[in-house]
């Protein structure tokens, strides 16, 4: 069964909000089993919402309007869908009401262009709206069915939930295979060197299906399976996830939604260890990200953000000569980011502490290019570890690439512990 979203109204074309109910309904229909293949916005202009709703209709079984249900003028979504099916405009007596009442018992008056609320396409089943007052509208014409959904996600998502999900149940789903998904997140490795590793099971899944998205630092893939049951599903996907495992499994981080941060945070506080950071071009990024993560003060004892010499010499004890003089190896080097991690580690007396040195960009510093970054790594009793690397992309992409690059240094030695 196919779907097709279109949102309604100008100010999400204007961007003076953003469409969160699109990503709210692909995920509840992917639950159910309904494949989205298109999503349309649209302004508030009857023409162009005729348009699309006739495109959407000829591909798609079920058509989801969101928005366009208010009180003004311009709230024009169920005046165009009774137009298209030739069906009148009737009052729902119930809503109308629920807002007269409501109105009454706060004393307010009820002007007509309110009463617009609880217009209801004849025909139709009207979808309670528990959070608001605008009546939404679920019609099957001609095969195709029409839900008609208010535009604030406090009122929409209660109503797909208590008044949309059942009457799809009732309608429309017979016997249906329900989507179930399974998440992995890497870290690691890039984009398309998992891809060259998974691409022969890409090229011919079926199903289970593998798909990878990227974000900054990490990666991960969604597997997903249609099935009858829970079980069946399960099995499908345990099987799939344990053949990824055995090419990649060094680099799977989480089998949920969550953060490599997250993952440290958490893994950290059950060893009862503790971790520091002395920072350079990342300006307290790292410390940043640790510290959103609730419960890192277990873990987390601070960080310090050196950016001058003169600072990295004051509370890293970072010595001079490395820093200055004709040969000194500089600022950004393998030499000063060791001694900003020992120097921290001197410190703070955590068991980890972690330095990150380098030239964020956009120009040279110390004749050293944009992307040189050197990260350290001390542990006490054992030898510190530095790692040079050579990062692309602007300032910002720089600095959180080198970050979630030292998180993932963190994250390896935490797997050697287990």
């Amino acid at each position: 069964m196919k779907a097709e979203m279109i949102a309604v109204g100008t100010e999400l074309l204007l961007g003076q909000i953003v469409n969160t109910n699109a990503q709210y309904l692909s995920q509840q229909l992917a639950l159910l089993g309904v494949d989205v293949y298109y999503q349309t916005v649209v302004g508030d202009n009857p023409q162009r919402l005729r348009d699309v709703i006739k495109t959407a209709s000829e591909r798609a079984d079920i058509v989801l309007l969101t928005g366009g249900l208010g009180p003004t003028l311009d709230d024009i979504t169920k005046d165009v869908v009774a137009e298209l099916l030739g069906r009148s405009m009737l009052v729902h007596e119930p809503s109308m009401r629920k807002m007269e009442e409501m109105f009454k018992d706060r004393g307010l008056h009820m002007v007509d262009s309110n009463r617009r609320q609880a217009n209801w396409i004849e025909g139709s089943d009207a979808l309670a709206n528990e959070a608001g007052l605008a009546v939404g509208n679920a019609v099957l014409h001609e095969g195709v069915a029409y839900l008609l959904l208010p535009g604030p996600p406090k009122e929409m998502k209660p109503m797909f939930q208590q008044e949309v999900v059942p009457w799809l149940e009732k309608y429309l789903f017979d016997e249906r295979t329900s989507l179930y998904t399974r998440m992995l997140k890497f870290a690691g490795i890039g984009e398309s060197s998992l891809e060259a590793q998974l691409l022969d099971l890409i090229e011919s899944q079926s199903d289970p299906t593998i798909a990878p998205y990227a974000k900054e630092g990490e990666v991960l893939i969604r597997l997903a399976t249609k099935s009858d049951s829970e079980l069946e599903a399960g099995r499908k996907l345990d099987e799939l996830e344990s053949i990824i495992r055995g090419r990649l499994g060094q680099h799977i981080f989480a089998t949920e939604d969550v953060s490599l941060e997250h993952v440290i945070v958490e893994q950290m506080t059950k060893l009862g260890l503790t971790l520091s950071a002395a920072e350079s071009c990342t300006g307290g990024l790292f410390s940043e990200l640790v510290t959103s993560i609730p419960g890192s003060s277990a873990m987390f004892h601070g960080g310090v953000v050196s950016y001058a010499n003169t600072l990295k010499q004051q509370l890293l004890n970072v010595p001079v000569d490395l820093l200055e003089g004709e040969n000194a190896p500089g600022a950004v080097s393998h030499e000063t980011a060791r001694a900003m991690a020992e120097g921290l580690l001197q410190l703070t007396g955590t068991d980890i502490a972690i330095s990150i040195t380098g030239v964020a960009g956009p120009g040279q510093s110390e004749r050293k290019p944009a992307g040189l970054v050197f990260i350290g790594i001390a542990r006490a009793g054992q030898e510190t570890l530095t790692e040079e690397l050579r990062l692309s992309g602007n300032r910002d992409m720089i600095r959180l690439r080198a970050v979630k690059i030292v998180l993932h240094r963190i994250w390896r030695l935490l797997q050697e512990r287990k």
